[in-house]
């Protein structure tokens, strides 16, 4: 009773952690503004042409990671169920990945079902447990994680970041006393997350940590699984716009969306050098940095109407260059197609 109260206390007063469908109702009204314009709720689909549902919903990453030229993301398989362990060895070798890895489906969002695996027996409890094609990715020990959101118009020679965000992975520092478990419980982010990582067998929360010893305890950045969103927007300039444009301008169809990944360094990455973009997200991504602790609500509110706008402005001008937007029937059975998918990913 005392986790449940306490839980809701640190919800209720950091908006970061309020339900999607709260955030997102003030904007519901601007939308259905916009989709009155464009005659259409779905016009969303034509603002990454080349992208299912122009990334809003059940878009495949198997399918955006060939969009992109194979230097640009880690090394990558596609994992049918129901393949063998052996054939999957095999498969790894070929693409010279080693452990770990991360695993994660081929769709599916917020940072379901995503896992780092460092041996052969990982692989095949998590394969066990995930009966829909999912990636197998090369682990990238990067220092730097990033998110950037870019926006082209598709009429302009060239496009802008609107957002970066710093990920700082969910972790702990010890005292030199207190185990891991008594870390999290002092560490409002880490608390929130304390009934989920008790169940991870690669965690042991009764280890005491040596004085200053930082221990990650999630080791991928996704706001839903701890990792703190940390506003880097001072970061843009002319050369990281550059770098990015001409990254996203490889990526045929790709106008509004979010780029998940890791570098050495900002600078290398203004180079065009030593990254790897772990997601490309469309439609349906958020400028991240709005998760900062402490931005405000209403300043959010205000920034992610202005990327209403702009995937609004995409969408129409690929309509108007022939590209339709979804149909109430497609987006019908694309939606009965998704809750199939997850249906079956329950079954293990």
């Amino acid at each position: 009773m005392l986790f449940k109260l306490k839980s809701f206390y640190i919800k209720l007063r950091s908006w970061e952690y309020w339900p999607m469908w709260v955030v997102y109702f003030p904007l519901g009204f601007y939308y259905t503004y916009l989709a009155i314009r464009a005659r259409s709720f779905f016009f969303f689909s034509a603002s990454n042409p080349s992208i299912e549902t122009g990334g809003m919903f059940f878009e495949s990453k198997w399918s955006i990671f060939k969009l992109m030229p194979s230097s640009y993301y880690p090394a990558t398989i596609l994992i049918e169920p129901k393949t063998e362990l052996a054939v999957i060895e095999a498969q790894l070798i070929a693409a010279d990945i080693h452990f770990p890895i991360i695993a994660k489906p081929d769709r599916g969002e917020r940072g379901w079902c995503v896992k780092k695996l460092h041996h052969l027996t990982q692989l095949a409890q998590y394969m066990a447990q995930t009966p829909i094609p999912f990636l197998i990715q090369a682990y990238v020990n990067y220092p730097v994680e990033l998110s950037i959101f870019y926006y082209r118009h598709p009429n302009s020679a060239n496009g802008t970041i609107t957002s970066v965000t710093y990920k700082k992975l969910l972790s702990v520092v010890g005292d030199g006393f207190s185990t891991i478990a008594a870390l999290m419980h002092k560490n409002d982010r880490a608390f929130l997350q304390y009934q989920r990582l008790k169940k991870d067998t690669q965690i042991n929360l009764n280890e005491v940590l040596p004085f200053g010893e930082e221990r990650v305890l999630v080791p991928y950045g996704n706001h839903v699984l701890g990792t703190m969103f940390v506003n880097f927007n001072h970061m843009i300039d002319e050369a990281l716009i550059q770098s990015i444009d001409t990254i996203s301008k490889n990526i045929q169809g790709f106008y509004f969306g979010r780029f998940d990944l890791r570098c050495a360094s900002i600078e290398d990455l203004k180079q065009g050098k030593n990254f790897a973009i772990l997601e490309l997200n469309g439609a349906g991504a958020e400028p991240a940095h709005i998760y900062h602790p402490g931005f405000s609500f209403i300043e959010a509110q205000k920034v992610l109407m202005q990327h209403f706008k702009m995937l609004f402005d995409a969408a129409k001008a690929n309509q108007k260059a022939g590209v339709p937007f979804m149909s109430y029937q497609s987006y019908k059975h694309t939606k009965q197609l998704e809750k199939a998918f997850k249906q079956q990913a329950l079954q293990a």
